[in-house]
């Protein structure tokens, strides 16, 4: 099957081109840029996956790039524009796709986002109806949130000495794990709402944050995360939470010990080469320094600044 992936360079677009080629699938990335030699979607270029340069928020060479797709695969995203990427751009894209004779639209989504009251989560449900909406048939998969987002969060909150806490309930998952489930739905046609998909565990934010000072050898103390109660509260219920748990797959402890050894073997990355050697040593006798003064009141001013942008530092990141 010829299967464009949108946005095939990102933490979802990878593991999808990755998983459609490992099916004997004709895959082409379509992203704003070429990967750069080296990189791991390079890597997918010498595998046999083609690359199409194209920005589906202003619709350049898309039209060209999706020539003689089947389905296309819709991995793209980007928080800081989320609703002119996800809303508008994708009503573009299936303008596009529609002129262009593609027969399966493919969507990814994430589990909850109608429950929780944040401007990105509103720009995925809308989202959602223009996909339903639109003129090309289609699928969409509700996911919960990757591993990635919740190592990014704690790493940025690790540069002010403490980690959040609190009893927000997340089910983080591997993308690669989506990846399959995404590649299911491009094999079986379109076939509207997916069965949704979460991470093997539910656990809470603080329980995260032990998992993931213990994966990188940190000494860092925890803190409350302060959230608004209308967000706090969903949050707290379980909202971003699925009953369809991907078992047999990594949970977040196991996701970090992984990649702490991919980064070793690789000469590692910021967010996983702390846990190695030196390194770890050396971050763990300047935590038990400043230990005393992160428990202080400062700590949680920090923390209630961090709070603040969270939704907007953190929220950039990998998250879909």
């Amino acid at each position: 099957m010829d299967v464009a992936v949108i946005g095939g360079t990102g933490v979802l677009g990878q593991p999808v081109v990755a998983e459609l080629l490992e099916r004997g699938d004709t895959v082409r990335i379509v992203s704003r840029s070429t990967p750069v030699p080296g990189s791991a979607a390079a890597a997918l270029l010498e595998r046999g996956a083609q690359h199409r340069a194209a920005d589906i928020r202003d619709g350049d060479a898309l039209a060209a790039a999706l020539q003689g797709v089947e389905t296309v695969v819709d991995a793209s995203n980007d928080q800081r524009a989320a609703r002119e990427l996800l809303v508008e751009g994708n009503r573009r894209l299936l303008a596009t796709e529609a002129a262009a004779g593609v027969a399966h639209h493919v969507a990814i989504s994430i589990v909850g986002c109608d429950q929780v009251p944040l401007g990105y989560y509103r720009a995925k449900v809308e989202q959602e109806q223009v996909v339903a909406g639109g003129p090309v048939p289609w699928s969409l998969l509700r996911a919960t949130q990757f591993h990635q987002l919740i190592d990014y969060l704690f790493t940025a909150f690790a540069r002010m000495r403490m980690l959040p806490s609190g009893a927000a309930r997340v089910q983080p998952i591997d993308p690669a794990v989506v990846a399959a489930h995404l590649a299911d739905a491009v094999h079986a046609g379109p076939s509207g709402r997916r069965p949704e998909i979460g991470g093997p565990r539910v656990q809470t934010l603080g329980e995260l944050a032990t998992s993931w000072r213990e994966a990188h050898g940190r000494r860092l103390p925890k803190a409350p995360l302060p959230l608004p109660p209308k967000l706090g509260r969903p949050l707290r219920a379980g909202a971003l939470c699925t009953g369809a748990a991907a078992t047999g797959t990594p949970d977040f402890a196991q996701w970090l010990a992984r990649a702490g050894e991919r980064a070793a073997g690789a000469g590692g990355g910021e967010s996983v080469s702390e846990a190695s050697g030196a390194a770890r040593a050396d971050a763990a006798r300047d935590d038990a320094a400043r230990d005393d003064a992160a428990r202080d009141a400062g700590t949680r001013r920090a923390g209630a600044r961090a709070a603040n942008t969270l939704h907007g530092d953190v929220k950039e990141s990998v998250s879909r």
